[in-house]
């Protein structure tokens, strides 16, 4: 009787070299991606990639993917903590055979570990407040002066830019957030119906963004073919 274990990825040393070294080159690539656009590029300043279909523009993100569920920093850890241990466990259980399988596990492991670094590492005052229209709005950089009246806010992480804001109504939370930075130019064409001149891709995001949901779309599709094949 052939020996199961014997097929699993856990138990393949050339599983584990593609599933480890795909995980950390993307990881590397995010993390040193956040760390050059916020170092070298001003918070005022876009620079235009690939004859301005994307804008690399920094942006500080308290949020989830793409800038969904924001504040909840606790919620966000804990829930990057499960999805580490179930991609490792769907590795580890997974076959010797399923080498994109592991590539795209690779992908969700750098993606999550990416943004829980950020939310882990990089802290920023987050000062959400009412503009004199009545609109809401949010800063998010760093506190340098506070009095009865206003609040003075630099951009994370140099203060090039001073924002100042009513301090009546205003809440600040000191906390974990994400450094996002890729934007999407182009726009639906003004012939479309209700989205003429929007953005394609409103979102403003990062390479861990991008590993997770390119991860996570091979494994759905993976396991729709999977399903196909079997019937």
């Amino acid at each position: 009787m052939p020996d199961d274990r014997a097929e699993r990825a856990i138990n393949h040393p050339a599983s584990h070299l593609r599933f480890w070294i795909a995980a950390g080159a993307i990881l590397a690539l995010d993390l040193w991606s956040k760390h050059w656009v916020f170092t070298s590029l001003p918070s005022n300043e876009s620079l235009s990639l690939f004859g301005n279909v994307i804008d690399l523009h920094r942006s500080l993100n308290d949020g989830a993917v793409f800038g969904s569920f924001t504040g909840q920093v606790g919620l966000f850890i804990v829930a990057s903590l499960f999805a580490l241990v179930f991609v490792l466990y769907l590795f580890a259980h997974s076959s010797r055979t399923h080498r994109i399988t592991h590539v795209a596990l690779a992908l969700v492991l750098a993606g999550a570990l990416g943004n829980l670094y950020d939310r882990a590492a990089i802290k920023a005052d987050v000062v959400r407040y009412r503009t004199p229209n009545g609109h809401e709005a949010t800063i998010i950089g760093t506190i340098i002066s506070e009095s009865e009246e206003t609040l003075s806010v630099v951009d994370y992480p140099d203060g090039t830019e001073v924002h100042r804001i009513p301090r009546s109504g205003a809440t600040i939370k000191h906390q974990g957030v994400v450094r996002d930075f890729i934007k999407f130019v182009p726009k639906f064409p003004a012939q479309v119906p209700r989205l003429g001149g929007r953005d394609v891709w409103p979102w403003v995001f990062n390479v861990a963004d991008a590993s997770l949901v390119c991860g996570v779309a091979v494994l759905l599709l993976g396991s729709w073919f999977e399903r196909r094949s079997h019937r």
